[in-house]
């Protein structure tokens, strides 16, 4: 537990056998649950996966690791969705995303967990570019990309103090979860654009942290811009429309308040 908070981390992980378990290893003691979803890779990641979890479950371990498996591979939107669907039924107070690929600093977790913990934040998402220096750090087309779609999701979402939108290393209290309809988010890689939008229609309270940028020499991305810009750029679109034309949503958190049912939420 955080501070007394129940806390999930949700790992996607597509074809990365070779980084999963360092990255499950990396996760910071106090984490009640790590919820790995495989997108249904095919280079054994999903064997991988189900060995640290039988592991676990033979050391009788004080925190469960639960492989939770796509039958084809639906994207990492997708598999943030799975997992924090599951992080919902598990009654956890908070859900944190950490790439299974380890290009998240777990030293970070703490700072990305107090906001929303405390009370202070319904959302708290990793700012790379807010790291001294964070920026040089960062691929050329990373940071060229991320730039122009920081600056078009603060059009499409109404954060205007928000940039990195992203970065996939965040923070969600159970209540903002339900709020945005998780089961409803972008499948693939516009997702982040999507789910801020979705937090700024339910008026949620959204804080920068900043994080540590990780790019190590065996570094390697998936992402191929030619495929993912008209997605995104659709998602953007139709983002700043469901923000003009949102009205006021049916309440999803419980009437009685208490340290993890931030104001914002409570008063859908």
């Amino acid at each position: 537990m955080f501070r007394g908070a129940r806390v999930a981390v949700v790992i996607p992980a597509f074809n990365e056998a070779d980084k999963i378990a360092a990255t499950v290893r990396s996760v910071p003691g106090f984490v009640d649950h790590i919820l790995l979803v495989d997108d249904a890779s095919t280079d054994g990641t999903g064997t991988v996966a189900a060995r640290l979890s039988r592991r676990a479950s033979a050391r009788a371990a004080r925190r469960s690791i639960e492989v939770l498996s796509h039958p084809r591979n639906r994207g990492v939107g997708a598999a943030i969705t799975t997992g924090y669907r599951r992080a919902l039924a598990l009654g956890v107070d908070a859900a944190v995303v950490m790439a299974g690929d380890g290009q998240m600093d777990p030293a970070d977790l703490p700072r990305l967990l107090e906001p929303v913990v405390d009370g202070r934040a319904d959302y708290a998402k990793g700012n790379r570019f807010a790291w001294p220096g964070g920026w040089r750090h960062m691929p050329r087309t990373r940071l060229v990309g991320n730039a122009v779609l920081s600056l078009a999701t603060r059009i499409s979402s109404g954060y205007w103090g928000l940039f990195d939108s992203q970065c996939g290393y965040t923070a969600a209290s159970r209540h903002a979860l339900a709020a945005i309809a998780p089961d409803e988010m972008f499948a693939r890689y516009g997702y982040p654009n999507d789910l801020l939008a979705r937090l700024g229609a339910a008026r949620a309270r959204v804080v920068d942290v900043p994080v540590r940028p990780v790019y190590g020499p065996a570094w390697r991305s998936g992402l191929r811009p030619s495929r993912v810009a008209l997605p995104i750029l659709l998602v953007l679109v139709r983002s700043f429309w469901r923000r003009v034309m949102a009205r006021r949503p049916p309440s999803l958190v419980p009437e009685k308040r208490n340290a993890m049912t931030p104001r914002a939420l409570e008063d859908f």
